[in-house]
């Protein structure tokens, strides 16, 4: 397993320290002399990366904790109340899981209500596009949270707010952290939804290297692509290495309890 990641990796890497020349072979040998560093530079003025950058941050970030924030009060409810309407509302939270989103209306839409092209546009839609893998995720961490807990909070006299703050969020730090890293991974390497409903008024980092590769740009500086998507992946490789202790936990804490 390790070899078959392994792989990818290497390649990825040793091609963008390359030249051009070099790097047409698409070859696995190291290069004589490393060009890592000035192809980086290259792309980072060349491909207007750091607009595409922010782009990337202005989205992602705002879009990921509205459809935590938001998925994981509306799990609680949804974990707690045994009822057939919430259990229908539950399989209807879900299941933008396996229906695709409606791109060509989502457009008329935003067009419709001015936030075409618009970041805030984008947002709306990534948060209803993963907010059913949030619900999905902390729902059924949820119900193996004793009810008992809460019950003794509203003994004491808590409202439903300070149970949710002070007690269930709390205990759903892993299985955010999870939630959290898969919806950053989808966001951040998006460039399907992001090509249609921003319509170049807007660059995010993989639609800007799509949009610079189409262009010609990059035409066979297979060097220089590569080179961009390490940079890209970089934030993708901290945030993951800083939390990984608690993506494993959130993963297996369900199966454990």
């Amino acid at each position: 397993m390790i070899i078959f990641l392994a792989i990818p990796f290497w390649l990825l890497i040793i091609t963008a320290g390359k030249t051009q020349s070099e790097a047409l072979k698409l070859s696995m040998s190291v290069t004589k002399q490393w060009h890592l560093l000035e192809n980086f530079l290259t792309v980072i003025r060349d491909g207007k990366m750091l607009a595409a950058f922010f782009g990337s941050i202005i989205v992602t970030l705002p879009s990921v904790f509205i459809a935590i924030f938001v998925g994981s009060m509306a799990s609680w409810v949804l974990a707690r109340r045994a009822t057939k309407p919430v259990a229908a509302l539950y399989v209807v939270g879900i299941s933008g899981l396996i229906l695709p989103p409606a791109v060509v209306t989502v457009m008329m839409l935003l067009k419709m209500i001015g936030l075409s092209g618009t970041a805030v546009g984008m947002i709306c839609v990534y948060v209803g596009i993963y907010l059913s893998t949030v619900i999905f995720f902390v729902t059924g961490f949820i119900r193996t949270i004793p009810t008992a807990l809460e019950e003794s909070m509203r003994v004491d006299g808590a409202s439903p707010i300070r149970i949710f703050f002070m007690l269930i969020l709390p205990l759903l730090a892993p299985t955010i952290a999870t939630a959290t890293i898969l919806l950053i991974l989808y966001i951040w390497n998006d460039v399907f939804y992001a090509l249609f409903i921003l319509s170049g008024k807007m660059s995010t980092l993989p639609l800007n290297l799509y949009n610079v590769a189409s262009a010609g740009l990059y035409l066979n500086n297979w060097h220089l692509i590569f080179a961009y998507i390490v940079l890209m992946s970089l934030p993708l490789l901290i945030v993951f290495g800083i939390a990984q202790r608690k993506i494993i936990s959130g993963i297996t804490g369900g199966a454990v309890k």
